[in-house]
């Protein structure tokens, strides 16, 4: 007979099956961004996600995960604001960039085409809408921190095609195909 597998091996195990039917659900992709610093002396940071959602319409909130030991994090619960860019299928490239890591991010995001939202500061990329969101609440979830945002600006720039995230790759959404 063989050994009962441990505690940590039946935990590896779900992390990997849960990797492999999450990779099934199909998510929208979006950019945050947020700062560290003063009003006059900011430094940006931005970060690819795709765990944003809608929680309430009174008060209008969402919610975003976010890994605890991340720098970005830092910042952002330093700032306690933060801006979410909702990306289009041409911000596949956006994507990828706030998906490296900090250093990199940071260089990018001093080089491209931002206007910092006007309730927050946070910068706003091109994208399909944006919100403004100001901390509400939080509950630590494992390795992550689920951060809970207040909307305090929102809006659209043009409808285009959104870019979701799936099996492990990006895919441009036809609206003209669908329905």
């Amino acid at each position: 007979m063989g050994e009962a597998p441990t505690a940590n091996q039946v935990a590896v195990a779900v992390q990997d099956d849960l990797r492999t039917v999450m990779r099934n659900f199909a998510t929208g992709v979006c950019v945050v961004t947020t700062f560290s610093g003063t009003a006059s002396l900011r430094t940006h940071n931005a970060l690819t996600i795709n765990s944003l959602t809608s929680v309430s319409l009174d008060p209008p909130l969402i919610s975003l995960s976010i890994r605890r030991e991340s720098t970005f994090l830092s910042d952002l619960m330093e700032a306690r604001v933060w801006a979410v860019s909702i990306l289009d299928a041409e911000g596949e490239d956006l994507a990828r960039i706030f998906a490296r890591p900090e250093q990199e991010r940071k260089k990018a995001l001093s080089s491209l085409p931002t206007k910092p939202g006007e309730r927050t500061g946070a910068l706003l990329l091109d994208s399909s809408a944006w919100l403004e969101c100001r901390y509400w609440n939080h509950i630590v979830a494992g390795d992550h921190l689920l951060l809970v945002g207040e909307i305090v600006g929102l809006g659209t720039n043009h409808p285009r095609a959104p870019l979701v995230f799936l099996q492990g790759a990006f895919h441009r959404i036809d609206l003209n195909r669908i329905g």
